[in-house]
């Protein structure tokens, strides 16, 4: 689905472009997608110059589901010795913020056919395996501790 995308990247960046193919839940459960995108950009990094490739000019990147898996490798990756630092991530659309769905945002997409917000939490919680009857109290904010809330609302608020 993404070989056009990635051919034009490449071609109009004059960039290498490598796609990770990685298995899908549910016949995969989480976190194989993770394991997988992280498992190919370790052994990329690691032989990036047999590519032509400069390890220090790595960017990685994804949309939506991938945008989701390409910043939980760059953080996986941030504090590792043994590798190259990443030159930078783009996350298109992706699937990060999952403390409150009642924040403008949610609110302003609540009806845009691909970011509906009941279709966003159900994948969500499709990908990490769990039971779609919790939805409404996902949506009241029930799934995360009074504790936690106050200590992040400094960064997740409509504010």
């Amino acid at each position: 689905a993404y070989e056009r995308t990635c051919r034009y990247f490449a071609r109009k960046t004059n960039s290498v472009v490598v796609s990770v193919g990685y298995r899908l839940a549910p016949e995969h459960p989480y976190p194989t997608q993770f394991e997988d995108c992280l498992t190919a950009t370790v052994h990329f990094m690691r032989t990036a110059q047999d590519y032509g490739v400069d390890p220090s000019r790595i960017i990685i990147c994804g949309d939506s589901s991938g945008g989701t898996l390409t910043a939980a490798v760059a953080q996986a990756l941030v504090n590792r010795r043994d590798l190259p630092k990443l030159r930078a991530q783009i996350l298109i659309y992706p699937y990060l913020q999952c403390v409150d769905f009642n924040l403008p945002s949610y609110q302003q997409n609540e009806g845009v056919p691909i970011l509906l917000k009941e279709r966003t939490v159900a994948l969500g919680l499709r990908y990490l395996n769990k039971d779609l009857s919790v939805i409404e109290a996902i949506f009241k904010g029930c799934h995360i501790p009074e504790d936690l809330q106050l200590k992040y609302q400094k960064w997740v608020s409509p504010d």
